[in-house]
Formats: structure tokens, sequence, C-alpha cells
């Protein structure tokens, strides 16, 4: 059921990204036979002048009118199907693709078993604005997460603001967070926070309230040392034992959950020895266990110039806010992004968290 509701939801995808695709397509050969029949009577001195330019051009318009009405047509046809496709595939979905607010997470359970994908948030055109498309990501995650806080203002939405300049940012990485520790088993997820100059420890007090972080977040600058070399030791570690072939003979009581690290108004506290362990965590730790969430915004970075080039670019940026960054792979559409939020008020990832925190005390997390 996992894998045939994944695969459904990509295949909502497709269809839209080719709809949309075949939509424009016609419209754009619309407009280009109206401007071309359009020269053409300018082009003829006979047509000019009298009626007959005006009879012309009006027949030209009338042709694109019903090109273009005819793609809508089609369009319209195809974005219905979707839609009702949509609303009976969302009502199916299981926690780890559901929206925050589906009734799935009342009966919320911590699984046995990681699931095949994790939703982030949706996926939108400007044409079918109506029919969202859950953004689905493979577990375990092969790439690094980015919270772009540089990107957190949204015309006339209030909350942007609510804490700070860029607390929408980190609340999204609290949302994501959730959902990775809600999507593995019982002590399986391990998650350790970074914020050096401590200005997100108002909002990172829910996972502390809740018991499912490793240690309290960490602050300063020898924190954040302390922190990133346990975790590339980790990662050489294990490098070397799958390496020589020796995965089971990990040293006694290693724990071999999956770790995250959530890394929190970068570069604060990083000095160059911390940003190149970062780098190698980003670049080898998906493949070894360890896992990045990184809440920054890239100008904040800009005194390094294009050394952390390559670290953007091996991250997925997101959004705290609706954004149409993401390009697919088929047509090259700009996708708009919308991050998987919890509705205001709401008790649903409090609630989640406290299950999460209950399991991991069971198994002596």
């Amino acid at each position: 059921m996992d894998e045939r509701l994944y695969n459904q939801v990509w295949g909502m995808f497709e269809d839209l990204a080719r709809s949309v695709a075949a939509y424009r397509s016609a419209v754009a050969f619309a407009d280009s036979r109206l401007e071309k029949e359009l020269d053409q009577v300018l082009s003829d001195p006979r047509a000019r002048v009298g009626g007959q330019g005006d009879t012309a051009r009006e027949s030209a318009r009338a042709r694109h009118e019903r090109l273009v009405a005819r793609a809508q047509e089609v369009l319209d046809r195809d974005l219905a199907q979707l839609a009702t496709e949509a609303e009976a595939v969302e009502a199916a979905l299981p926690p780890a693709y559901a929206r925050w607010d589906s009734p799935v997470w009342h009966g919320y359970r911590v699984p046995v078993e990681m699931p095949m994908a994790l939703r982030l948030g949706d996926l939108r055109l400007p044409e079918a604005g109506h029919v969202p498309i859950p953004m689905l990501v493979r577990l375990p995650l092969e790439r690094g997460l980015w919270i772009d806080s540089g990107h957190t203002e949204s015309p006339g939405d209030p909350s942007a603001d609510a804490h700070g300049p860029r607390s929408l940012a980190l609340e999204t990485a609290v949302a994501h967070t959730a959902r990775l520790l809600a999507a593995h088993p019982a002590g399986g997820f391990t998650v350790h926070a970074v914020d050096a100059a401590g200005s997100g420890a108002r909002t990172l007090a829910r996972l502390v309230r809740a018991g499912v972080l490793a240690a309290p977040p960490t602050v300063g600058a020898r924190g954040v040392a302390d922190v990133l070399t346990r975790l590339t030791q980790r990662v050489d570690l294990v490098h070397m034992a799958v390496r020589g072939g020796a995965a089971d003979s990990l040293p006694p009581g290693f724990d071999t959950s999956r770790q995250l690290l959530i890394v929190h108004d970068f570069p604060r506290g990083f000095d160059d020895r911390a940003v190149n362990q970062l780098r190698y965590l980003a670049d080898e730790g998906p493949s070894y266990g360890v896992h990045l969430m990184m809440v920054a915004d890239r100008e904040d970075c800009a005194g390094y110039g294009p050394l952390l080039d390559p670290l953007w670019r091996g991250l997925l940026r997101l959004t705290p806010v609706a954004d149409d960054h993401l390009a697919d792979p088929w047509v090259g559409h700009a996708w708009t992004y919308e991050p998987a939020l919890v509705t205001p008020g709401s008790q649903v990832l409090a609630r989640v968290l406290d299950r999460v925190a209950a399991a991991r005390r069971s198994v002596g997390r």
C-alpha cells in the first residue's frame, strides 16, 4: 500500500506536468499564429486600409480565441479528473504522507518500520492552483535539507515575522523534524541541534520539552566543534566498517540509529575547521546514516565567496513560505512549493512528539 500510494502521487505529478505543458504549448502556438496573421495583414498594403484589414484582424483574433478556448477545455477536463483523484488519494494517505490537518494523525502510532517516503509540502502550478500535489521525498534522505531563512517574509502574512524576522524558517525546520521522528521506529532516529547564538531557543524548546533531542541545543563555538567532531568521527567509523566489509563489527553499544543535525543561524559559531566538517557531513553523511538540516540565509555566508557553493547545491532548498523555486525534470515547470506546516493553534505536533518520546523511553532512548 505504501509503495502504491507513493507511485500514485508521483503519477499525478507527472500527469499534471504534462497537461499544463500541453496547455502552455497550445496557447503559445495560438499566440504565435495570431502574431503571424496580424503581421501578414500589416504587410499587405491593400489590407491596411478599409474594412478588409479589420475583417482579417477580427478573423485572426477569433481563431486565436477558439484555439485557446479549446486548450482550456482540455486542461479543465484533465484538472477535474486530477482533482477528484487527488481528493481520494489525500484521504488514504498514511501519516508520513499526510498533511498535518489530516484526521490520520489523531490515531498516530509509532511505526515498526520506516516508510518509503516523507511529505515535505505541496507543489502547485499557476494554471492548477486548486490541485496540490504532495511533495514526497524518499527515505532515508539522500540529500540534506536547507530551510532558506532569507525567504521568510510573505506579503500580507503577519505570521512571517511573529517572533523575529527568521522564526518561521526554524518553525518549518521543527515541523519537518517532527515528521522525520514520527516516520521512524522507536529509537531509530536521533536528533542533534546546533544553535550557536541561542537565538532559536524559543522555537527549539518544543523539541526540548518533548524530550526528543539527544541533548539540549548546543550553543557557543566550542559546542559546535564538539558536535561536528563527534558526527564526522561517526561517519568515518561507519565508512571504514562498510568499506572493510565489517558493518556488523561496530563497537559494542554503538548507536545504530540514523542521526539528524539541525544547524540554526549558520555560520555563527563556525570557524574554518567547522565549516569543512559541515561540508563533509553534507557530502558523505547521508550514505552513512548522518543527515543535515540547515536553517540559514545564504547572504549571511557571502564572506566565504564561492567556497560554499557546493554545499548549497548539494542540499534540497526549501522555503518557509510559498515560493516557485522548484523545477520538474520533464518539462522544467517552475512549481510553487508550499511547506508542510501545522495549522496555528493546533496541538497535533505536540501530541505526535509526546508519543514519539514515550516510544523512545520504552526502548531506553
